[in-house]
């Protein structure tokens, strides 16, 4: 059986890595980092969004600034064409 990361992968999905920063409820002059990984489709990383929603409606800590990087893991084959062939016996 494959495994889901591997489907989502061949979906399209990449590995969407956020640096979340995000103000202490009790200390708001404070900034706390929190990383997030999760497969997600570029550019309009719906996992992302969806996660991002919840922590606004759930969490305390009013986020500050949100970093992504996204890396498309399986890609496609880099084909070039062939001019001429050598054969060597």
């Amino acid at each position: 059986m494959v495994s889901v990361a591997f489907r989502r992968q061949l979906e399209g999905y990449g590995l969407t890595t956020a640096n979340i920063l995000y103000r202490l409820p009790d200390h708001p002059a404070l900034l706390q980092a929190y990383v997030w990984q999760e497969y997600d489709l570029a550019p309009a990383f719906p996992e992302l969004h969806r996660f991002l929603a919840f922590w606004r409606d759930k969490l305390e800590g009013a986020l500050h600034s949100v970093t992504v990087s996204h890396s498309g893991l399986i890609k496609p084959a880099e084909l070039r064409a062939v001019g001429q062939e050598f054969r060597i016996h």
